[in-house]
């Protein structure tokens, strides 16, 4: 009697366990290529629950560098594992170029992004980070210094060997060559007045042609340097430290350094990838997205509180005016340009 009486439970229990089962196997599951770090912290506490609960899919967050996640692309071209990825817009400009990114569908949200996020019909900027001049304001101070405004500032003699700038492999320093070329009459089409200034005017200036942040923030700190091309990003960090630094938006322009997104061609979850980059455009993850990772919002609708609008590019004034790199020019000329940096300006 006592089996009998339990198996009508037994077969319910077992009936739902297998719905849930066969439930669990019918939702999609979106595989996501982005950093590591804080931002996959901001995706997994965050953005994903949020997403999943509205959509109902599931997200495999994979963390890597855009080198990194540039790689999975290559190595997976002919059955690509990635639905959505996260780049750099220089590696993300390669991965258009290679045939990775998947046509973005039109939506009612990219109406309100800043001209700048646009990069093509299949990459998009999520952020954004701006490349310009940092400085230490009590040196300057001290020194009876009036706080810079101009990329000029690197050929005052006043700064001989006082000056850190990254080289030629990292983007900030890629940049400023791009910068000193538009700024003498080149572009990156033209790069050799970019060259001409860097050796003969900027070059004689520079302490160090440092590439790694934590290097540069030593230099600061141990006063070699008082002045330095550097991320926006990068200058809110090391100033949450306490110490005097200012980052500084250039009256000729800053250089934009863009988070970028593109869905993944050969995805079988391509409407949620769509859907996911679509949410990332929201006025409520952009917001998130400043907060903690330091991206200024490519949505011209975001409202930042006052703390976080000053640590990022925002509004119309500073992410509106960033100027963007022609990547497609610059990944095909950048091995040139990397031997002629070594020969001629960091010799």
């Amino acid at each position: 009697m006592k089996a009998k009486f339990l198996f009508a439970p037994v077969t319910a229990a077992l009936a739902v366990l297998g719905a849930a089962a066969v439930q669990a196997q019918t939702v999609p599951t979106l595989y996501v290529g982005s950093y590591g770090g804080s931002s996959e912290k901001l995706f997994k506490e965050r953005i994903i629950p949020a997403f999943e609960a509205a959509n109902k899919v599931k997200i495999v967050y994979v963390a890597g560098n855009s080198t990194d996640t540039l790689a999975k692309l290559q190595a997976q071209k002919d059955k690509q594992e990635l639905d959505l990825v996260l780049l750099d817009d220089g590696p993300m400009q390669q991965a258009v170029q290679f045939g990775f990114c998947d046509k973005i569908k039109d939506a009612a949200i990219y109406k309100d992004l800043y001209p700048l996020a646009r990069i093509d019909d299949r990459s998009v900027a999520v952020g954004a980070v701006a490349t310009g001049l940092a400085y230490n304001t009590e040196a300057f101070k001290k020194a009876g210094l009036p706080k810079p405004d101009s990329w000029e500032i690197l050929t005052d003699k006043k700064f001989k060997q006082k000056i850190a700038v990254p080289p030629i492999s990292n983007t900030y320093g890629l940049q400023t060559l791009i910068m000193y070329s538009k700024m003498r009459g080149g572009s990156e089409n033209a790069i050799d007045p970019g060259f001409t200034a860097m050796t003969k005017e900027v070059a004689p200036n520079v302490l160090a042609w440092e590439p790694s942040p934590g290097k540069m923030t030593e230099l600061f700190q141990n006063g070699d340097i008082s002045l330095a091309v550097w991320g926006s990003g990068r200058v809110e960090s090391f100033k949450a430290t306490g110490f005097p630094i200012e980052f500084v938006y250039p009256k000729e322009g800053a250089m934009a350094l863009l988070i970028a997104a593109c869905p993944v061609v050969q995805s079988d979850v391509s409407d949620q990838a769509q859907a996911l980059l679509q949410y990332l455009m929201t006025p409520e993850v952009q917001a998130w997205q400043a907060d903690t990772q330091g991206w200024g919002p490519v949505n011209s609708k975001v409202k930042l509180e006052p703390a976080v609008a000053a640590k990022v590019p925002y509004g119309p004034a500073q992410i509106g005016k960033l100027i963007p790199t022609n990547w497609k020019v610059v990944n095909e000329k950048r091995g040139e340009w990397t031997n002629r940096w070594n020969r001629t300006i960091e010799r």
